[in-house]
């Protein structure tokens, strides 16, 4: 296993379907989880099978539909959760069973109402259990970012000499500063003396909008695999966001991190899941918003116009994206101006376009955007004979 390649574990169709209105079918389930194997990840988690009926179907047809990428079902630190969950599995070329229980204070005292040392023995517990079905067991420590970093490594020391093979460290409140998530990371790859034996796995939640941030600084500490779904979908106020982590990693060359993923259906597969989930992308969201590469600015569209990598590190064909937009606003200046009334086929000369942009910034200063018929009729009541055959 090369150690600069990043698995990408995605729970759209687990974390990211916890979003209120966004329960999905059995059937939109397997087509999108052949769209994720489609796009590159590496681990797809399908479900919680103990949890509902559906649940448990649709793991049991995206295991038997999905054929390259490893197939994760969830479960709580329960022998009947994980029974349900490997029978679930059962066709699964590549079958995961990702198991654990809360190990912060917070949750041991208030959660369960026990002890550190009874957790730890839940924690070896269930991931005995788990190891009689698959290989592959994943062991989440819920809350680890709220956790002791002294309990938390002796919690994963521990985990993994029970057989488990990633160990999940889920900043599950979405705490953390990147600092201090980092840190924890490092804590764990210094201290835990058979962390060697084991896959680090960057969980992290967004209410403080911070996930993103924790999961690159997670990976730069030495885990190597980053949670995520797509639009940064998920509990409260989201999860890591696949198409920015894959990004960042994308353009921070130096990092000498990689990851499987086509960037190029990135877009595509955002559309498909906002419009399967029924959820709409907001228009600023990062890598696939609908402005993601507008520009509106005076200042910025001329700096484009110039040169595209003034203000575009992204090339949004790289993404999967429809090509940049110049959007003309009143914020807009001459340069957009010529600019768009070129695409429209008129050939103005400077002082033609400082005649008409008093003209535009009149039309613009009642509407938001000042679209190509404005611009039409703008330019042929000008000069029509000037328009281009």
């Amino acid at each position: 296993m090369a150690d600069n390649k990043i698995f990408i574990f995605d729970t759209t169709l687990r974390d990211g379907e916890q979003v209120p209105g966004c329960k999905l079918n059995t059937t939109e389930k397997v087509a999108l989880a052949l769209e994720l194997e489609r796009l590159g990840v590496d681990i797809i988690e399908a479900g919680f099978p103990i949890s509902s009926p559906g649940d448990y179907e649709s793991v049991n047809q995206i295991s038997q539909n999905v054929r390259e990428a490893t197939i994760c079902a969830l479960s709580r630190a329960v022998k009947k959760d994980i029974e349900v969950a490997a029978q679930a599995l059962k066709y699964a070329k590549r079958p995961r069973i990702h198991t654990g229980i809360g190990t912060s204070d917070f949750h041991i005292k208030s959660k369960f109402n026990s002890t550190r040392e009874e957790i730890l023995e839940r924690a070896v517990q269930c991931v005995a259990w788990a190891r009689n079905f698959t290989d592959d067991v994943e062991f989440y420590a819920e809350d680890a970012g709220r956790t002791d970093n002294e309990y938390l490594a002796k919690v994963v020391e521990a985990v993994i000499a029970a057989g488990a093979t990633t160990v999940n460290i889920p900043d599950t409140t979405g705490y953390c500063l990147p600092g201090q998530y980092g840190e924890k990371i490092a804590f764990l790859k210094n201290n835990v003396s058979n962390i060697d034996k084991a896959v680090i796995s960057c969980h992290c939640h967004n209410d403080l909008g911070l996930a993103t941030a924790n999961s690159i600084a997670g990976v730069i500490a030495g885990a190597r695999q980053i949670e995520c779904t797509i639009n940064g979908l998920g509990e409260r106020a989201g999860n890591t966001s696949l198409e920015e982590v894959v990004m960042i990693l994308k353009q921070h060359k130096h990092l000498d991190l990689h990851t499987n993923v086509n960037a190029q259906l990135l877009n595509p597969i955002s559309r498909l899941v906002a419009d399967t989930m029924r959820m709409p992308v907001q228009p600023n969201k990062a890598i696939v918003g609908a402005n993601a590469f507008s520009h509106s600015s005076g200042i910025h569209q001329d700096g484009f116009l110039k040169d595209a990598l003034t203000y575009e590190i992204i090339n949004p064909e790289e993404v999967g994206a429809e090509q940049s937009k110049i959007v003309l606003t009143a914020r807009s200046g001459r340069s957009a101006l010529a600019y768009r009334l070129q695409k429209l086929g008129f050939q103005f000369n400077r002082n033609d376009v400082d005649a008409l942009y008093q003209s535009f910034l009149q039309v613009a200063d009642v509407k938001k955007e000042v679209k190509d018929e404005d611009l039409l009729q703008m330019a042929n009541e000008y000069q029509p004979q000037t328009e281009v055959a």
